[in-house]
């Protein structure tokens, strides 16, 4: 199979798909990689290290995706990139297709087989494509949190770890899945005071032993969330539900009863945000404030941090990206479950369920028990 790795264009978007090792492996058992020169160097990877493990260096994205049978990339296609996808290609990436009916109609009429990193599942319901890039936005959450809430970043000037006889940091965070766990340890290492909120009672159960006694579990719902959120100083929505819009947790009623000059970072802006008043952000401009209240809502978070965030990633993806590759897509999707559920859209149809209730829209399962064939509307039960 010929595999395409084209240069990221989403604003500050310094990761790549693939790194030498992972094209050395792809080489390897046979197959044909072609690197967009220049993909990598936001990564600190240089094109000749890409030609020294047998990659195929193009000059430009056009041609990439006009040779490549797959496509592996890290965020989903931009507008200007629609009309290089090839009818029957696979695309391997970030999808978030949830709050994008455009791309998904493109991807659709185009019929383009989308398999999304972000659902990608395992039987116990756990993530292996997005758990990666998952722990570094949550790490990096409460690190962006602490510098806006710096009087000279427009913040209440308030420290998280506080200093002796003077109150730490209120941190609240809605969600106990990786972002949560990751946010909730460089909290806690900060010194803040950290509160999770959360509707999974064993996962709640499971942080408050892990951590001791020193963070504070509440059961979602909007009483507590309400309470909560007035009185943070930082909140990190990292709520999911996989492939479908994130759900509205916090209300605009809620962050006009935050203090001036607190903040919000909303990881769930990727799939539309789980705070009302939240919108899509860029590196380039992180924030915005509504009533005083700083708002960070950058949907690719862990962009600015490449070298890391890329190898993470990379070293998740590439046995899938493998699988496909040697034994072509339907029998990689029929022989592998927790591939199937990462597949968004194939043959002009929908088939993620989530995707489909988020925009309205039916869905089909075109491999159900492992058979073509099938159909299924309705959307499916929402997972977290």
């Amino acid at each position: 199979m010929e595999i395409g790795i084209p240069k990221e264009i989403m604003n500050s978007e310094f990761r790549v798909g693939v790194v030498p090792a992972g094209v050395n492996a792809l080489v390897k058992a046979g197959h044909r990689v072609l690197v967009q020169q220049g993909a990598g160097s936001g990564s600190g990877i240089s094109d000749a290290e890409f030609a020294a493990v047998g990659a195929v260096l193009v000059q430009s994205a056009p041609e990439v995706f006009a040779r490549a049978g797959m496509i592996i990339k890290v965020k989903e296609p931009l507008p200007s990139e629609y009309e290089y996808l090839r009818p029957g290609q696979i695309l391997f990436t970030y999808l978030h297709l949830a709050p994008k009916p455009e791309l998904t109609e493109f991807l659709c009429r185009r019929k383009i087989s989308a398999i999304g990193y972000e659902t990608v599942q395992f039987a116990d319901g756990s993530l292996p494509l997005l758990a990666p890039m998952s722990q570094v936005a949550g790490r990096m959450a409460v690190q962006v949190g602490a510098r806006y809430l710096e009087r000279t970043n427009g913040g209440a000037g308030i420290l998280l770890g506080g200093v002796p006889g003077v109150d730490p940091g209120r941190v609240t965070i809605l969600g106990p899945g990786v972002v949560g766990i990751n946010a909730t340890r460089v909290a806690l290492a900060m010194g803040a005071h950290v509160t999770v909120i959360g509707p999974n009672m064993e996962r709640l159960a499971r942080l408050d032993e892990l951590y001791g006694g020193r963070i504070t579990t509440l059961v979602s719902n909007e009483y507590n969330i309400s309470r909560q959120v007035a009185d943070s100083d930082l909140v990190v929505g990292a709520a999911l539900i996989p492939g479908g819009a994130a759900p509205k947790l916090v209300s605009g009623d809620m962050v006009a009863r935050m203090r001036p000059g607190s903040v919000i970072i909303d990881v769930a802006i990727d799939q539309g945000g789980c705070v009302e008043t939240s919108r899509a952000t860029s590196h380039a401009e992180p924030t915005f404030t509504v009533g005083g209240v700083i708002h960070y809502g950058v949907a690719n978070m862990p962009g600015a941090v490449p070298r890391t965030s890329t190898f993470a990633l990379t070293n998740a993806t590439l046995p899938y990206a493998l699988e496909i590759a040697d034994k072509g897509l339907v029998r990689a999707l029929r022989g592998n479950a927790s591939l199937r559920k990462g597949l968004n859209v194939y043959d002009g149809m929908i088939v993620q369920p989530n995707v489909a209730r988020s925009q309205g829209k039916e869905w089909r399962d075109p491999f159900r028990d492992g058979d073509a064939g099938g159909e299924q509307t309705g959307g499916g039960a929402a997972e977290r």
